[in-house]
């Protein structure tokens, strides 16, 4: 039998992923499937420990988790059709009676500026009934899009918890704030984190789509900050519209001027929600978040490169030119929004690309390692760039690389010799990420290393110290 058809989410669920960050679904595996995954589970971590990365192909039957309708209907909705699954894939275990820190997760350090629209998400299963007082995982419902642990102090309130039978998982934006619950009953607790990466900007909505237009979800919730615009432009986003919010609203220098007094507020909600309405504001507001973006303050510079990240095109030549400033911070910054703005920062990439020389900072390297591909275009000039990130001397530059030549698609063909040479790279992520480029590339040239690469690094899950031959 075939795959199913993904069971897509709807507007209403996607609103509410779009405002709180993250869904709890649920599949319907029998009671059976779980117990013999879970039996898997504990005899692979009392005999052998925790596999990590290893985790997919040691116990194969994890593959029906992630190829159930509901979960490809989750992340097809979120993350379009061609996501990712990312190499890096960890099985957590919790037996502790004690909560774990809130945390946002890396993507490779904690140097990266975090994405307001959804280019990642992870998907966290359990797979036993997981009560309450098993230690499911927590979120803090809103916190996606917030820098700051303000809103997510131990005894805060209003923290939701990914509960329920066997089968349950949560669906969550990458960035959101969450941790571990206390395990009470001190029996084994599992979760699955895999993580999720769209590899397209998407082009119209991927969800079961009855109404385009943006509206709060009819179980919002009081208790989290009000953020319409920077909503509506996800939402926008997602339907496949850049910089929705540009020359969206009529404001006169008064109104200019005190909305941009508000990017340096210690308040995080009121900085951001700034920063979008500015995003509205024609030329005058990209002027004054262009002046944000220069700003002492890395708070103000990074809120600000979020509202130009929502400007549209109008916003381009001011970013480019702040590509030359001599902060990093401010060229980062910068170098994100591009990204973001698409096919409209066309005109940045050969600035772009003249920011990958080695004496380059090296974040700014990583940074413009992603934002060439989010800009796609041109896809030869594009390639050229990401050719030469595939060679850095910085390990996090070369595996951005090999994710970003997942986004170009066949048009990444010229890079199929600096993939082959990146199989051998001393950094599994590096490796891992170039056989995905090389699976996404998907050119005959592409199909033939990435098999060749298969077949002799082919891994046998039955291979362990207990039973090295047979049976």
């Amino acid at each position: 039998m075939g795959r199913q058809m993904p069971v897509l989410l709807t507007d209403e669920q996607m609103r509410t992923f779009v405002t709180e960050g993250f869904l709890i679904l649920q599949t319907d595996f029998p009671a059976e499937f779980h117990q013999r995954l879970t039996e898997q589970l504990n005899h692979v971590y009392e005999q052998e420990g925790n596999p990590g990365n290893n985790l997919l192909p040691r116990i194969r039957e994890v593959q029906k988790l992630f190829d159930h309708p509901v979960v490809t209907g989750a992340l097809t909705s979120v993350l379009g059709p061609n996501y990712l699954m990312h190499t890096h894939r960890h099985g957590h275990f919790n037996a502790s009676p004690k909560a774990g820190g809130w945390h946002k997760d890396s993507y490779w350090g904690y140097k990266k500026m975090r994405n307001h629209h959804p280019w990642w998400a992870m998907i966290m299963y359990f797979p036993q009934d997981t009560p309450v007082e098993l230690g499911p995982t927590g979120v803090m419902p809103g916190t996606q899009n917030y820098e700051s642990r303000t809103f997510v102090e131990d005894d805060v309130k209003g923290e939701a918890v990914a509960s329920g039978g066997a089968g349950t998982f949560a669906l969550i934006h990458y960035d959101i704030w969450h941790r571990s619950t206390p395990n009470i009953l001190g029996k084994p607790r599992y979760m699955l984190k895999f993580e999720f990466m769209r590899t397209e900007a998407p082009a119209e909505p991927s969800w079961d789509c009855l109404d385009r237009e943006w509206k709060k979800p009819v179980s919002f919730s009081t208790d989290i900050a009000q953020h319409d615009d920077m909503w509506r432009d996800t939402w926008n986003w997602l339907c496949g519209e850049v910089g929705s919010l540009a020359d969206s609203v009529e404001a006169d220098e008064a109104k200019v001027r005190e909305t941009a007094s508000r990017l340096e507020d210690a308040f995080e909600p009121t900085a951001l929600n700034a920063a979008y309405a500015l995003a509205g504001m024609g030329d005058a507001g990209i002027q004054a978040l262009l002046q944000g973006l220069r700003h002492d303050s890395v708070n103000v510079s990074r809120t600000s490169a979020y509202g130009l990240s929502a400007a549209g095109a109008g916003a381009v030549d001011g970013l480019t030119s702040a590509l030359s400033d001599g902060r990093t911070q401010t060229v980062v910054h910068a170098a994100f929004a591009l990204g973001e703005l698409g096919h409209f920062a066309a005109p940045a990439v050969p600035q772009l690309i003249r920011l990958l020389e080695p004496e380059t900072d090296v974040v700014v390297r990583q940074t413009v390692a992603e934002a060439l591909a989010m800009v796609g275009t041109p896809a030869d000039q594009v390639v050229d760039g990401l050719i030469r990130c595939l060679k850095d001397e910085d390990v996090q530059v070369r595996f951005i690389a090999g994710l970003s030549l997942c986004r170009m698609g066949a048009a990444a063909d010229a890079a199929v010799p600096q993939l082959e040479i990146a199989l051998e790279d001393e950094n599994r992520y590096v490796r891992g990420h170039a056989a995905e480029a090389l699976h996404y590339i998907g050119t005959e040239a592409a199909k033939d290393v990435l098999i060749d690469f298969l077949l002799k690094s082919r891994w046998c899950p039955t291979t362990t110290p207990q039973s090295t031959f047979y049976p």
